[in-house]
Order: structure tokens, then sequence, then C-alpha cells
């Protein structure tokens, strides 16, 4: 388990693909560092300056995205559902992000990032990454469900005073919480996985799930560093997102590469 990130070679992507029934049914997972994560951020960050034209597309694309999600709730004529549509980017941001990890997998083969390139990437995984988006979106409908079901029980305007308000909000953030958590495990290196290799869905969750609880106090170091940088970019009145989704992005990226060994699959082509 000691895969090269530029291990690929066109000769090995020519060959004859494998038996499906041979493959095993998750990639295997190294074994990380709890301070793994911290250079994951410092690659991710080293990749938004090699490409800062292409990153900050996607980052700005992604600020307006929120603007608009954002605006639609406000215009509905309440917080409450602002609030839920601009929570579910906790969940559509992972396939967002596949033209981020199109990118450093560019750098990564010595290739010039190209939009087209991610589109190309986007293209060849957008079977496998749909199935994924479905899983997230029933994932967030029940969310969406259970927070309004918890926003009725405890309501946090009129009359409420400060111990209903608090119990509300400690409700509301436990609910969120835990689906936030399942969302992080299933998305932890699946995505990344679909973009770098031939592999299914199903394998690639699984994969990601296996190597999460095979990682516990990293992958909790990565999950706090995600909330961390994503709250900045949230307390910049969305702003900030421009820069901390990308170099997120970027990291899980890397994040993925070390700690995922899916030699056994077919690599997808670098563009």
């Amino acid at each position: 388990m000691t895969e090269s990130p530029l291990s690929d070679n066109p000769a090995q992507r020519e060959s004859a693909p494998p038996d499906p029934a041979a493959l095993p049914f998750a990639a295997p997972c190294r074994t990380l560092s709890a301070g793994a994560p911290f250079a994951w951020i410092r690659k991710g960050w080293a990749d938004f300056r090699r490409a800062p034209r292409q990153s900050l597309g996607y980052g700005i694309f992604i600020a307006l995205l929120s603007w608009l999600v954002t605006g639609i709730g406000l215009k509905l004529g309440s917080y409450w559902a602002a609030l839920v549509l601009l929570s579910g980017f906790v969940f559509i941001a992972p396939v967002l992000a596949l033209g981020l990890y199109s990118i450093s997998r560019q750098l990564e083969h010595g290739l010039t990032p190209s939009l087209a390139r991610c589109f190309g990437t986007q293209r060849k995984s957008l079977g496998n990454a749909m199935v994924f988006a479905l899983a997230l979106l029933v994932l967030f409908l029940v969310w969406a469900r259970a927070g309004s079901m918890v926003h009725v029980f405890f309501p946090a305007g009129g009359g409420a005073d400060w111990r209903e308000l608090a119990m509300f909000l400690a409700i509301g953030s436990a609910v969120g919480s835990i689906f936030a958590l399942l969302t992080f495990i299933f998305s932890a290196f699946s995505l990344p996985m679909m973009c770098d290799r031939e592999a299914d869905a199903v394998t690639a969750i699984v994969t990601s799930v296996n190597a999460v609880l095979r990682n516990k106090p990293a992958m909790a170091v990565w999950a706090l560093l995600i909330v961390g940088l994503t709250a900045i970019g949230f307390a910049t009145a969305l702003l900030g997102l421009a820069v901390t989704i990308p170099v997120l992005g970027h990291a899980t990226w890397h994040a993925y590469r070390e700690t995922i060994d899916a030699a056994a699959w077919p690599a997808n082509g670098p563009d």
C-alpha cells in the first residue's frame, strides 16, 4: 500500500480492464497521524496558488450560489427557510468540488489546469456522481424535515424565553450535527476516488466509510478544520467561501491520495 501519487502510466490505463468480480469490495486505506490534515491544508493552499484563476473561479461560483440560496430563503419571508437552504450547502459541497479535485489531479500529472479538463472529468464521473448526489439529496430532505419538526416544537420567536431558545438551538444543532457527520463520513474520500478511478459510487462510499472509521483521530481533526474554514466563509458574509472552499477542495484531493490505495481500479485519464 505504497502507491506513489504519480504511479499511473498510459500502458496500465490501456490494458484490459480487470474483472469487476475480482476487485475488492473497498479500497484499502493507510493509517494516518492526527496531524496529517494540516499537511493537506498546506498542499491545498499550494494548489490554490498554482492555479489561482481556476480555483478562485470555482470559489466565486460557490459564493454566488450561496448568496442566491440565501436570497431565495429570505424572499420566502422566513429566516428559518434561509437557514435550512443555506445549510444544504453542506450536502452539495462535495459534489460541487469535483472540478477542484480535477484541478489538483491535473497539477499532479504536470498539466496546466483548464476548465475544459475539469468538465471532462465531471462528464466521466457524472453517472456515479449523480448516484452519490441523489443519496445526499435524500439525506438533506430527511434533515430538512427533522429540522422543521424541531422548529415546530421549539419555536425561537414570539414569547420564547432564553431557556426555550437555548433548548431549540441545542436540539437543532445536535440534529444537524448528526446529518453533517453522516455526510462527512460518506463523502470524505468517495468523490475524489470516483474522479481518479473507474470505481462505482457504492465502492467509493464504502471505501470512505472504512477509511474514516479506521482513522478517527485524524478525521476528527480534518472535520474540525472543515468546520472552521467554512465558518470563516460564512462569517465574512459568504465572501470568504471564494477562498476557503477551493482550498478545502484541493486539500480533500490530497487527503484521498495520501489515505486511499485505489491501485486495483483502472485510472481515469488525466484529461
